[in-house]
């Protein structure tokens, strides 16, 4: 797995553990942690992941425009760190939410999140240049592929450990205030406090329950004790922000120790003096526009991959909450499920390239994203067949009906194991060879542009996540999965009539 791998490789994909670490907590609990802590609904706080997770991407085309002007990969990397770290310092505070400060508090917390989402920006695309550049070498060219998924493999280990810290230091913190976690319950103690009064009589017989089950006295000041599970229930995820603080530091020093094992592309121009005639010149011209060309036709198929594959943040995890038995286990905590699978399959898919390659009949990176779109549609053909025969309503409808009988309704998490299989499957074909299929087509002088429009790909992807939501809370959520299911049956197609093209581009 790592013969013939640069040296540089592991330190990189040390450095990136601690950025990996604290996107996983925030992939976990963003939405579910906007919902408990402001109170807003699943289709505004769907929004505002939206936007920040197209921002962490649409912003790594910044990174990478400062980056190749610069020509200091290696410092920028340096000050995304920095930036990112602020951010969470800025999430790591627990100031109640209530009606005097809950404006200003909310701006407070997007523009950390835009701190985050900058700092990234500077950070993960021009990172992904450096492990391009250290494939440029000759001797280990033809582990490129390879060399992308192990460091991959790397930096999904943060995102294995990640979903569980805030579930257990909310649980922990609950737990310090003689109370139990429970899903449902802080999107009902919003509505009483908002309510009262005129609350929908099933939710308030829903709450009353459920402040019996998590602890509380149903008898005693309802408007008290919502205030104060809210109260205790977010403070428990501040803390996990404290951990992001740490693993983003741990990630500086990896890096600082260790940026001299990897390349420095400034001072390799600094030797380039070839001169050319016109006529290579023009051919050179001509050979850029065709890589340019193949390139953004593979970010255009990559847009709906991550359109798709990032619903694990927004309508997924709402599915894990609302539809899946979670006594004993948080939603957030599934999130964990897909980079768990990235580390344990990536042994065997990369032998399977690598069998079929000394066999001859090596697959393409561009056939592999196409085969990965496929895969990405059976994930969500298997949930469109699931909620259809279960019978599944909306997610509006699915909370209104009595504590019991939801409770009845819900499956195992058996159906999750099988849906982030498929999914991480199919992201294991595209992810990591997109980005080894940009390191391969960017011309030299724009390695950090490309990666960075790569990321600005993967934004536009994330502006959509929204609709999810909408959908899976308006319809059946049968029909959102069908959405998700035809966008990936029409970009593998599409994908598939390229091939050819992007092969003979690619081999040039």
């Amino acid at each position: 797995m790592f013969k013939n791998q640069p040296k540089g490789l592991i330190p990189a994909a040390l450095s990136n553990m601690g950025e990996r670490f604290g996107y996983y907590i925030m992939n976990a609990v963003l939405v579910l942690f906007l919902c408990s802590k402001f109170g807003l609904k699943e289709e505004t706080s769907a929004l505002v992941y939206s936007f920040f997770y197209a921002g962490i991407y649409i912003l790594g085309l910044v990174g990478g425009v400062i980056a190749d002007k610069s020509q200091n990969y290696k410092g920028t990397i340096i000050w995304g760190l920095i930036v990112m770290t602020l951010g969470y310092i800025v999430l790591a505070f627990p100031i109640f939410a209530e009606e005097g400060n809950m404006t200003w508090l909310l701006v407070l917390t997007c523009f950390a999140l835009f701190l985050i989402a900058f700092g990234n920006g500077l950070f993960k695309g021009n990172l992904q240049a450096i492990v391009g550049q250290l494939y440029d070498d000759p001797r280990y060219s033809s582990q490129r592929d390879a060399g992308f998924q192990i460091f991959y493999v790397f930096i999904n280990i943060g995102g294995v450990l990640a979903p569980f810290v805030a579930p257990m230091l909310r649980s922990w913190w609950l737990g310090e205030n003689g109370l139990i976690y429970n899903a449902q319950l802080p999107a009902l103690c919003h509505e009483y406090l908002s309510l009262t009064d005129s609350m929908d009589t099933q939710n308030l017989n829903n709450l009353y329950a459920l402040i019996s089950e998590v602890g509380g006295n149903a008898s005693a000041n309802i408007s008290e004790f919502c205030t104060t599970y809210l109260k205790v229930f977010n403070t428990g995820i501040h803390y996990s922000f404290i951990a992001s603080v740490a693993a983003m530091l741990i990630s500086l020093c990896v890096f600082l120790s260790t940026k001299g094992m990897l390349p420095t592309p400034s001072k390799k121009e600094k030797t380039d003096t070839v001169q050319y005639t016109a006529e290579e010149k023009a051919a050179m011209a001509r050979e850029i526009r065709q890589r340019m060309y193949a390139l953004f036709a593979v970010l255009g198929i990559a847009i709906f991959f991550w359109f798709s594959f990032h619903q694990n943040g927004t309508s997924l995890s709402l599915f894990a909450r609302d539809f899946v038995k979670t006594s004993s286990v948080s939603p957030e905590i599934w999130q964990a499920l897909n980079p768990f699978y990235v580390i344990i399959l990536t042994p065997f898919v990369m032998m399977i390239f690598s069998s079929l390659q000394r066999k001859g009949k090596e697959i393409s990176t561009p056939r592999k994203i196409a085969i990965g779109m496929g895969l990405a549609g059976l994930a969500y053909l298997f949930l469109v067949i699931f909620s259809a025969v279960k019978g599944y309503p909306s997610a509006d409808e699915f909370k209104l009906l009595p504590t019991a009988t939801a409770e009845a309704l819900k499956t195992g998490p058996w159906v999750l194991f099988v849906l982030y299989f498929f999914l991480t499957v199919a992201e294991l074909f595209i992810s990591p060879l997109g980005l080894s299929f940009v390191s391969k087509v960017a011309p030299k002088h724009l390695q950090g542009l490309c990666q960075g429009l790569w990321l600005g790909a993967t934004a536009v992807g994330n502006l959509m996540l929204w609709i999810g939501p909408l959908i899976y809370n308006a319809y059946p959520i049968w029909v959102a999965w069908t959405v998700f299911l035809g966008v990936c049956a029409i970009s593998m197609g599409v994908m598939y009539a390229m091939v050819g093209w992007l092969e003979r581009v690619t081999n040039n």
